[in-house]
């Protein structure tokens, strides 16, 4: 009884003096967390900073030596300066206050107010690629417009730059923004006060980028599909719809239903159809480059099965079942089958969801 008496009073004792130190142990920890939180968003702060100064700098070339004085001598319209730079001034004067913010330590008070000139940045992508084709065109027909640009990007400060090199800085520096920004929210402690005004210009910076992102894809995409129509013969299949996406293209054996030989032909997949083609006769004076369409398969109506492919085996053979065909295909590559496989399979689920 005696030594039950002694070991819980150890005990007592061990629990109430160890309580203080556990307790000074998580402080400790939780200060270390802070310091180290402090450390790496001083250093992504800085580097926001630095690289602002030279994303300042760039654009300063285009406001100082081409904006401000082709309004000042009029070589261009209005309508085509403001087609080709579009809302850059207004950029550039936002990047200013958000760098002054910066370097005076303003942080979340800088973020709060360039939180609401991100937009922008989105405007300026819309506008992007008819600025591109509004200064090809003025190069080509305004000679003194052509003679002034050339004379400009020959200066020092341009270090062999061109302007069509520099019009696309906004939109990189796009993405570097939402870089720094989440960094800058990962190393802010939530009870802090600037941490909800990041948190706010984190979400305005990933959805101008997305917004950007589909800019950027609907572009490349209508690219694809123009190449692709142009290597059509004829203009029998139209492939520039609303709505089409390209996915891919390659060659593949189509299977003939009866004892007849392999047929090796180009196909196009598309969102909606798949496009069987040959090639035009390599003589033909305006069509030796481009291919004859030889159907066109709604993809709503289609069922994709692997016939065989599913192991190591060399090559593959895949079965399109339409309601009044069915398509064999094969390739000796296997990688080849498993990737179209799994392009069309995805094709057909998306347009039936």
């Amino acid at each position: 009884m005696q030594k039950e008496t002694v070991y819980g009073h150890y005990c007592s004792e061990t629990t109430m003096s160890g309580s203080p130190l556990l307790l000074m142990a998580g402080a400790d920890v939780v200060e270390e967390q802070r310091a180290r939180w402090e450390r790496k968003r001083s250093r992504t702060a800085k580097e926001l900073l630095e690289t602002e100064h030279k994303y300042l700098k760039q654009l300063d070339l285009v406001i100082t030596f081409f904006v401000t004085i082709l309004k000042a001598k009029g070589t261009l319209k209005p309508a085509v300066m403001e087609t080709i730079f579009g809302p850059l001034e207004s950029i550039y004067s936002a990047s200013q206050v958000l760098s002054l913010h910066l370097e005076r330590g303003n942080l979340g008070l800088g973020l709060e107010n360039f939180c609401q000139k991100l937009e922008l940045y989105g405007h300026y992508a819309e506008n992007l690629e008819q600025a591109n084709k509004t200064l090809k065109e003025q190069l080509r027909k305004n000679k003194s417009f052509r003679r002034f640009k050339k004379l400009q990007e020959t200066r020092p400060q341009f270090q062999g730059k061109k302007l069509e090199d520099l019009l696309p800085l906004p939109l990189q520096r796009l993405q570097q923004y939402k870089h720094f920004l989440r960094d800058l929210l990962e190393n802010t402690s939530p009870d802090s006060a600037e941490y909800q005004k990041l948190t706010k210009t984190v979400k305005s910076a990933s959805e101008v980028s997305q917004w950007v992102q589909d800019i950027v894809r609907k572009r490349e995409n209508s690219l694809q599909l123009l190449r692709v129509q142009k290597l059509l013969k004829g203009r029998k299949t139209q492939l520039l719809t609303a709505g089409r996406w390209y996915i891919r293209e390659g060659w593949l054996l189509v299977v003939p239903s009866k004892g007849k030989e392999l047929k090796r032909r180009m196909f196009f997949l598309f969102s909606d159809i798949f496009v069987a083609t040959k090639p035009c006769h390599p003589l033909h004076l305006l069509n030796s480059n481009k291919f004859a369409c030889t159907a066109v398969y709604p993809l709503h109506q289609c069922e994709v099965d692997k016939v065989f492919g599913h192991t190591q085996s060399q090559g593959g053979l895949l079965s399109l079942s339409f309601p009044h065909k069915t398509l064999l295909l094969m390739s000796s590559d296997q990688q080849d089958v498993n990737d179209w496989y799994q392009s069309l399979k995805a094709a057909v689920r998306r347009l039936k969801a």
